[in-house]
């Protein structure tokens, strides 16, 4: 009978004949697929003030068989991934960014909760984790620039501290001090690693004291030594800065390998966006001949990654109108896309490195309804 021959097990259809399974669709259960999209580009990328990560999640457990890409979660989007059977839904911006104060049929934000929460769907978004990341949507938008080698305007740092603590406190302690009851004093503060060592200062030996501390132990080992002038006046204390990740961050830094005219750079942008038209704004004395050589870019709303920064040319997807006058008056030229142009593209891309990165344990679907809500007409 044909009910012998085919058994279901949950997402998993197999086909068992003459003792051969074959595997027709693969899964991941929801928790594997997060650790996994985070390893691909770590959350602890995104800036503080995102709303990044899993947004809206069915109650476990979770399986997921189809992930969708889509760059805006809109109600037509989410049409979309449902009639996809899509079980995760990657959207670039978050859907949810304010807090929601409750959960109705009234806003079409509210709306897209209850439709995923009705499905089992779930809603997870990496937004600045991924402008800031390697193989992000920054380094995409450099790809359409031409040969050309390129770093973070604002690099990012690591998400840990190299050591404990976020302040080092450095003093020395002579022959004439309680050396004994120095260090039994600060080692009893919490939150404080101690070291010592001998030092010869001022021709005389003396014990340095190196130890690190966090923000709130910084004030107890301060007001210890503040009550001792002599410890006091020879007393540093180093700010703990995180070390810099130099291939992430925000925006990109692009000097090309040959310089090109603004006219050549205008087409370039355009193919690799796939726009038949932008908007060009000229610096001050500058022509679409004018001599490009160095290019910043940023994308979405570059205003606050751009500026100040020294270039040939901003690329963004938009600027406030005040913003782009200033760079302009600057002698720099502005090419705007609109937000979303200057980010969809990636996803393409995206779709194939988490094709490897996932090992293909998922089938991923590119959004076919998502686009930018303006155009030229």
């Amino acid at each position: 009978m044909l009910s012998s021959c085919v058994r279901l097990v949950p997402a998993t259809v197999r086909l068992v004949q003459s003792g051969i399974c074959i595997t027709s669709r693969s899964f991941m259960d929801l928790k594997a697929l997060l650790s996994s999209l985070n390893d691909f580009a770590s959350l602890s990328f995104a800036e503080s003030w995102d709303n990044v990560g899993l947004l809206v999640e069915p109650s476990p457990p979770h399986t997921v068989n189809i992930l969708f890409l889509t760059n805006d979660l809109t109600e037509e989007v989410m049409e979309e991934a449902l009639q996809k059977k899509a079980d995760l839904i990657l959207s670039y911006h978050p859907p949810i960014f304010r807090p929601l104060k409750q959960i109705t049929w009234k806003s079409w934000k509210e709306r897209l909760v209850i439709r995923a929460l009705e499905n089992r769907v779930g809603i997870y978004s990496p937004h600045t984790a991924y402008d800031a990341a390697p193989q992000g949507v920054n380094n995409w938008l450099a790809k359409g620039l031409g040969a050309c080698t390129s770093s973070p305007i604002h690099p990012s740092k690591a998400p840990n501290y190299p050591t404990e603590g976020t302040h080092r406190i450095e003093f020395s302690v002579n022959h004439t001090q309680d050396l004994e009851k120095v260090m039994s004093v600060v080692k009893g503060i919490g939150d404080v690693s101690v070291t010592s060592f001998s030092a010869r200062i001022d021709n005389e030996e003396q014990t340095r004291i190196s130890l690190n501390c966090t923000q709130k132990a910084l004030m107890q080992v301060v007001a210890f030594l503040s009550q001792n002038r002599q410890l006091y006046q020879k007393t540093e204390i180093l700010s703990l800065e995180k070390p810099l990740l130099l291939q992430t961050g925000m925006g990109r830094l692009c000097t090309l390998d040959e310089s090109v005219s603004l006219a050549t750079m205008i087409e370039r942008i355009k193919r690799h966006l796939k726009l038949s038209h932008l908007r060009l704004a000229l610096g001050v004395g500058r022509t679409l001949e004018s001599e490009i050589k160095v290019v910043a870019l940023c994308a979405g709303s570059g205003s606050s990654v751009l500026q100040g920064v020294e270039a040939d040319l901003y690329l963004t997807g938009e600027m406030s109108h005040h913003d782009v006058l200033h760079a302009t008056s600057q002698g720099i030229n502005v090419i705007l896309c609109e937000h979303s142009n200057t980010e969809r593209g990636f996803l393409s891309d995206l779709q194939d490195m988490l094709r490897v990165h996932l090992e293909n344990k998922v089938d991923i679907i590119l959004s076919e309804t998502d686009r930018d809500p303006l155009c030229v007409v």
